[in-house]
């Protein structure tokens, strides 16, 4: 079990301190991050919560996963790696990356 929370279904309000507080009733919280979208900052609706101990993490799940939060039922399982995807984020294509065939204009 790892100590890394995936915490999803979040108001789009929710800020780290928000968090902080409510993973705080299961255990020690090392860490919160709030993902947002990077060109105009507002939160994506997921976070990151890392708890100090697998005992503490087991607990949030327990506890706070399916449990209502801001109008919304929270998503609380163990974070799991980063996958790469493929095709470089030009759609996946195996084409060079554009998607669709281009007819040349010559």
């Amino acid at each position: 079990m790892g100590r890394k929370l995936y915490v999803g279904n979040l108001p789009y309000s929710t800020g780290e301190q928000d968090l902080q507080d409510l993973f705080s009733a299961c255990g020690q919280v090392d860490s919160v991050s709030v993902m947002r979208d990077m060109a105009t900052g507002r939160a994506r609706g997921f976070a990151f919560v890392e708890m100090a101990t697998d005992a503490d993490a087991q607990k949030a799940i327990a506890e706070l996963h399916d449990k209502p939060f801001g109008g919304r039922n929270l998503t609380v399982n163990e974070a799991r790696p980063r996958t790469e995807r493929p095709g470089g984020g030009f759609g996946g294509s195996d084409r060079g990356g554009r998607g669709g065939r281009r007819e040349s204009r010559w």
